[in-house]
């Protein structure tokens, strides 16, 4: 599904415009981008939650030749789904098993 099969859904569900759907869109996106940008985490209720971790600098290796690679630490946005939405997705496929990832399940 892309952004103009979102707007159009959302259009039809709403009886909005798809232009103005598209305005308000490009500002949820800008505005979640902005905040990442800026170290925040963001949470959606029901949905899940996007932020930025430091990945660790590491040492991987050229698959072509089997060297040695450095690579550099970098900050990486990342988006778990939270528990409501892996069920949901669990449940379209037919499956019965817990909605709660083993880490979850500990807690």
């Amino acid at each position: 599904m892309r952004k103009a099969d979102i707007a159009r859904a959302i259009a039809r569900a709403t009886g909005l415009s798809k232009n103005d759907i598209s305005v308000v869109l490009d500002s949820f996106i800008e505005s979640v981008s902005g905040a990442l940008e800026q170290g925040e985490h963001i949470e959606i209720r029901g949905f899940g939650t996007f932020r930025v971790v430091e990945r660790a600098p590491r040492t991987g290796r050229n698959p072509r030749t089997g060297m040695e690679v450095k690579i550099a630490g970098r900050r990486a946005p990342v988006f778990k789904a939270s528990r409501e939405l892996r069920a949901r997705v669990e449940k379209a496929r037919g499956e019965k098993k817990n909605a709660l990832w083993p880490e979850e399940k500990a807690a």
